[in-house]
């Protein structure tokens, strides 16, 4: 990896194209390397994993929404849609907006944190949606999907969108870009333009992700997929960006981020090196926020030491600053303790995860969520017995560079009645490649027939799974083998709107 130094420039320093960060993404995203073996087997895992939460999640508002509006957007060559036959297809771009709402739903795909987190599994979608649209091989997808991967976690490794409240689809957008670009093997001006436009127009605010948080979570990187298509096909006809997207004086970094002092130290692979980032990330067992993961395991252990959970006086969960303020009462969100709030908030409240998965030891995509299970007093009374508190130590471990130092987990005390203290703690969670029980390709299927065997036809089922463990040998256009149908008229209709 060669570290690559980013600050803000003058305008009358004309800062050389070459050594732009944008520039050095597309170099990196035209660089056709080799594919290791273990990334190969992880992308299909991933795409295994998109394929099961979009699918648990199919009949759910927000991706019925979004499949509707795409459905009024046909195209003969096009992409298709999670829950539709093959041969239904739409314009890519709008597929992409389907099916990224679809994968983004549960809040249960793959994650990466460091400086700034994400979803990285976000970028399978529009360059799923392109790749099959434009007739590519399974191959040529494998390529793209390494580069969304390594551009989205080297640029959360670098740069905190979360410290100035942007979302995290502003690194996103750019890493969609870049794997576009690999995936139609564009010159380095074309991607360097589409990764300057993507930053561009998905710069949001963290709103999304507070108070009463709404469908737009799983809405906002879909967005950033549909952007990211727009922006390749814009730069394809010969268009430019904002430029120096970056590092320019008016630009990202200068004003919405830690401004014209501000020093970056980005991670990108050198010419020649093959693209691993995809096997640092990690994926979700629960339904939850990452940072809740290691706490459900938690939870379930701790429960067995309490005989009754009606003499739990408070519980005391010592955690990272980001679990704090993001999903702990270091959030100030009062939602956060309301059993009226949304699904979204619930899934971003470790005192609800906590409260609920203490109580019944288990831990389910729709009946954890539900209204009822939210409003049982004996949870609502569990759940705001619980607090977060920052550990500097936990602080240390999210932010480590070190693999085996990181963790997302924490340390929770529970205070009896009777003035006994129970104690653990738990680093990362049991799914984590460095975790308990680290999850494989079988797990992954395990979970996708959790997901989804009472959606699919056992033989749609086997179908999928047959063709996408084949991926590295479909031919070109081949590749509407890995769309998934629900049978015919499973699908739920969404209300009109203008389309």
């Amino acid at each position: 990896m060669i570290l690559h130094e980013v600050r803000v420039h003058a305008a009358k320093e004309r800062l050389p194209r070459e050594e732009q960060l944008a520039w050095k993404i597309a170099a990196v995203a035209a660089d056709r390397v080799g594919l290791d073996p273990a990334v190969e087997e992880m992308i299909i895992n991933r795409i295994i994993d998109n394929a099961a939460v979009a699918i648990a999640a199919i009949n759910r508002r927000p991706p019925t929404s979004a499949r509707a509006m795409a459905l009024d957007h046909p195209r003969r060559r096009g992409a298709s849609l999670f829950g539709l036959p093959a041969a239904r297809t739409v314009s890519p771009e709008w597929a992409a907006w389907a099916n990224g709402v679809a994968v983004r739903e549960l809040d249960m795909h793959d994650t990466f944190l460091a400086a700034d987190y994400s979803h990285p599994a976000d970028n399978i979608p529009p360059i799923l949606a392109v790749a099959e649209a434009t007739g590519r091989s399974g191959r040529d997808l494998l390529r793209a999907i390494t580069t969304g991967y390594e551009i989205q976690i080297d640029l959360v490794r670098a740069i905190s969108l979360h410290k100035h409240r942007i979302d995290h689809i502003a690194h996103l957008c750019p890493a969609q870009a870049a794997g576009l670009g690999t995936l139609l093997r564009l010159p380095p001006l074309t991607i360097y333009q589409a990764v300057q436009q993507a930053l561009h127009v998905s710069c949001t605010t963290r709103q999304s992700r507070k108070g009463e948080i709404s469908s737009w979570k799983a809405f906002a990187p879909a967005h950033a997929g549909k952007l990211a298509v727009e922006a390749t096909d814009r730069a394809m006809r010969g268009e430019g960006s904002p430029s120096p997207i970056y590092e320019g004086e008016d630009s990202v970094i200068a004003w919405l981020l830690d401004g014209a002092d501000a020093r970056y130290q980005v991670p990108l692979p050198a010419p020649g090196e093959p693209k691993r980032a995809i096997l640092e990330s990690f994926t979700k067992e629960h339904s939850a926020e990452y940072q809740a993961q290691a706490l459900i395991d938690l939870a379930f252990r701790m429960r067995e030491r309490i005989p009754d959970l009606a003499e739990v006086e408070r519980i005391l969960i010592h955690t990272s600053h980001h679990t704090h303020s993001v999903i702990g009462t270091g959030a100030g969100d009062p939602e956060k303790m309301d059993p009226k709030a949304s699904r979204e908030t619930l899934d971003h409240s470790a005192m609800y995860i906590f409260a609920v998965a203490l109580e019944d030891g288990t831990w389910h995509h729709v009946k954890s969520y539900t209204p009822r299970r939210a409003a049982k007093p004996s949870t609502v009374t569990l759940w705001r017995k619980i607090e977060t508190r920052e550990a500097p130590e936990w602080t240390a471990r999210y932010h480590a560079a070190d693999p085996k130092e990181k963790a997302f987990g924490g340390r929770v005390e529970i205070f009896l009645r009777d003035g006994r203290v129970i104690e653990d703690e738990l680093a990362l969670a049991n799914a984590h490649p460095l975790g308990e029980r680290p999850f494989a390709r079988a797990d992954y299927i395990r979970k996708f027939h959790q997901l989804t065997e009472k959606l699919l036809a056992p033989a749609e089922a086997a179908r999928f799974l047959a063709a996408v463990q084949e991926l590295p040998d479909i031919e070109a256009g081949r590749l509407a083998r890995l769309s998934v149908a629900l049978p015919s008229g499973a699908l739920a209709e969404a209300r009109p709107g203008i389309f």
